[in-house]
């Protein structure tokens, strides 16, 4: 039998700047430990405020890499 498995992980990646520069940090960061990362899909965005003001972006990502047989 000729198939694949896919694990999907999620991960949060913040920022000081923007929501793109969160989800890239995240997958940056998984790609430095996890192999054959295929799709990532932005499922949530959000920011953290403080005294008003936002201070960071937030990006909740869910990434999928394949299985090594």
């Amino acid at each position: 039998m000729s198939g694949s498995v896919y694990k999907v992980i999620e991960l949060i990646g913040s920022s000081p700047n923007s929501w793109e520069e969160a989800a890239k940090t995240a997958v940056e960061t998984a790609s430095s430990s996890l192999k054959n990362l295929r799709i990532g899909e932005i499922t949530k965005l959000d920011m953290k405020i403080e005294d008003g003001k936002v201070t960071a972006y937030r990006a909740r990502v869910n990434l999928s890499f394949k299985y090594e047989s």
